[in-house]
């Protein structure tokens, strides 16, 4: 295989230097030069190997009513909550690129998935850049996958590793992980914004021709977004994310891009002495037990993808100094904000001179309007000193004008609601059900004074 030769390409103009310059020599733009590929020769491309004989074959051109559309076919990986996230499974050929923060549980989880895949007969393999390969077989005996016959590379060069690929051809290869994977085609270290793109790229083409499923594990940042070039999430599939507190025994993964599901889509697992495993009733988490109510405490039903939930929002509010606080987890602080101002305005509840705190209990986060009428009615209840009823429920968008407006599939929200045993609910009056609900009272409101006049009147 003929090295390439390497250029140095300006992310502004597109022009090209045979070495790296502080300045680009064809638009003078600073620090816009990046490490790239140059063509062996002319007329050759680096994607043109066997491995990718499949990619090089040109398509006729044909009316898209003319194309024949099938059933994407997907393997179950053993895990329903990890196939409840992808979308059903695992497809042919499919890249997915997971990224969490360390020691949350990803290796552990893809390791889990690979054993049973195994199991079920098909071929695996586990290609480890951070760890040795007895490092990865102690792990697996800690989780009580004994005589495991998981395949395990212990590699980081992608030439090495697309060459075991195309001799073994297992049906989904994990790459733990990409920041680890040097090409020998880039002069750069690994993890370098070239050796990344190249690599997944090269792994993302290499998948496509052979029908192997390939997992990409992706560090992330301090910022919790994933390291690296923003190209790697446009090349895969499946984008999903680990989420959760590293001190708490849940991890949450959701999917951020799916080329074959919903996307916002949230598997729920619990660390345990043997792995993760999936929660199957994941509303429990996100509850208090409370023995009585507590002021300051609303349950709002969320959506995380095709999934209800029931989650409970928690304010306290507190006298403040001059510049009172407004801090919220795990919902936006700047909307809180928004539905403070509108609590005053149409609802004559100030809090100006208050520290108001808010959480979404549980570690989950809420980024979709519908908590605001949650919100706004537990920092009433705070303030007030007054807790809502049991077994009361709200959800809804609030406007500036003060309008409460409906949250998508309010139906399922409410059932959900019932099956778990809440009584009350106080919703949008579009989200009313045309047929009543067994064991549910429903309030449905069009404005914010409306539903803090239901609320007063429970008491």
């Amino acid at each position: 295989m003929a090295k390439d030769k390497t250029l140095f390409t300006c992310t502004e103009c597109g022009g090209t230097s045979p070495r790296w310059l502080g300045k680009c020599p064809s638009c003078n733009a600073w620090n816009t030069l990046i490490e790239s590929v140059a063509e062996a020769g002319p007329g050759k491309n680096r994607y043109s190997g066997a491995q990718f004989a499949g990619l090089a074959q040109a398509q006729a051109v044909m009316p898209l009513a003319a194309i024949e559309a099938t059933d994407i076919a997907r393997t179950p990986s053993g895990i329903d909550e990890l196939d409840r996230v992808l979308g059903g499974g695992i497809v042919e050929g499919g890249v997915v690129l997971i990224g969490g923060d360390p020691g949350i549980g990803k290796s552990t989880l893809l390791l889990q998935a690979l054993d049973a895949l195994q199991r079920a007969g098909l071929p695996t393999l586990y290609v480890t850049g951070e760890e040795s390969g007895a490092q990865v077989a102690l792990r697996s005996r800690r989780l009580g996958l004994d005589h495991s016959q998981v395949n395990v590379l212990a590699e980081i060069q992608l030439e090495k590793i697309l060459a075991t690929i195309e001799s073994m051809q297992p049906a989904v290869a994990v790459i733990d992980s990409i920041q680890t994977v040097y090409s020998d085609q880039l002069t750069s270290a690994p993890g370098s914004v070239a050796q990344v793109r190249e690599c997944a790229a090269h792994l993302t083409r290499c998948a496509k021709a052979s029908g192997v499923a390939i997992v990409l594990v992706g560090h992330v940042t301090k910022e919790g977004a994933l390291a690296g070039p923003r190209v790697l999430e446009h090349m895969v599939d499946t984008v999903l994310y680990f989420e959760g507190d590293t001190h708490s025994q849940f991890r949450l993964v959701r999917a951020i891009k799916n080329r074959f599901g919903a996307v916002n889509e949230i598997g729920v697992f619990a660390m345990t002495e043997k792995g993760l495993k999936g929660v199957s009733n994941p509303s429990a988490i996100f509850l208090s037990q409370h023995s009585e109510p507590v002021p300051g405490s609303c349950v709002m039903v969320t959506l995380e993808g095709t999934r209800p939930l029931l989650v409970e929002i928690q304010a306290l509010v507190d006298s403040g100094g001059p510049s009172p606080r407004r801090l919220s987890v795990g919902l936006d602080k700047d909307r809180l904000a928004m539905l403070l101002a509108v609590l005053h305005r149409h609802a004559g509840v100030a809090c100006m001179d208050q520290d108001v705190f808010v959480n979404a209990v549980g570690g989950v986060r809420i980024s979709e309007p519908a908590a605001d009428l949650a919100v706004m009615l537990a920092i009433t209840s705070s303030l007030r000193g007054k807790a809502l009823p049991q077994g009361f429920i709200a959800f809804g968008e609030v406007g500036l004008a003060g309008e409460v407006r409906p949250a998508p599939r309010g139906q399922e929200r409410l059932r959900e609601a019932a099956k778990l045993g809440f009584s009350v609910a106080v919703v949008p009056k579009a989200n009313a059900p045309k047929k009543p609900i067994e064991g549910l009272t429903i309030h449905a409101v069009e404005r914010v004074e409306e539903a803090m006049n239901v609320v007063r009147g429970m008491g």
